[in-house]
């Protein structure tokens, strides 16, 4: 398996990043959209990323618009979207592949793991949450219908916290 945190990321803002770049935090990636049934769950996990953060939990918000176009603005466009409607205040990334052919060498990694039924694969829609633990290690997938503060993602966390 690749060292994720060898993995070349971009922030929303254009500047390189890594998971290094967040120590020793376990993280919690999710491809976002902001334009999706799905989208109020940027309340959740920007709460989580303040709720958290005091115990080493970083939230990566990955924009998509893989699934029906819903993410189709410009960096600023969606940086301005998450900011003003959300609060959101957890690093975001540039707009990313999750599947297919152009899939970033982040999400190669990140699909190898199956979630709670045993299925691995493809990202099926928005908001679909892998938990990467603080030794760099993908511990949970959570599919986009489990939302942030589900219960097993809570518990989730708390794990990988201590």
């Amino acid at each position: 398996m690749t060292d994720l945190a060898s993995i070349s990321l971009t922030a929303l803002d254009g500047s390189p990043l890594s998971l290094a770049d967040f120590g020793d935090n376990a993280v919690l990636v999710v491809n976002v959209a902001s334009k999706c049934g799905l989208t109020p769950q940027y309340a959740a996990l920007e709460k989580l990323a303040s709720d958290y953060a005091d115990r080493g939990l970083t939230v990566l918000g990955v924009p998509c618009n893989q699934f029906m176009g819903q993410e189709p603005g410009t960096a600023e466009e969606i940086q301005t979207f998450c900011s003003t409607t959300y609060g959101v205040s957890f690093p975001l990334l540039e707009k990313t592949d999750v599947n297919g052919d152009s899939r970033h060498p982040l999400y190669t990694e990140l699909t190898k793991t199956a979630d709670a039924e045993g299925a691995a694969g493809d990202v099926q829609w928005n908001f679909e949450k892998f938990l990467i633990a603080r030794d760099g290690s993908v511990v949970n997938r959570f599919r986009p219908t489990t939302v942030p503060d589900a219960p097993e993602v809570i518990a989730a966390i708390e794990k990988e916290l201590g």
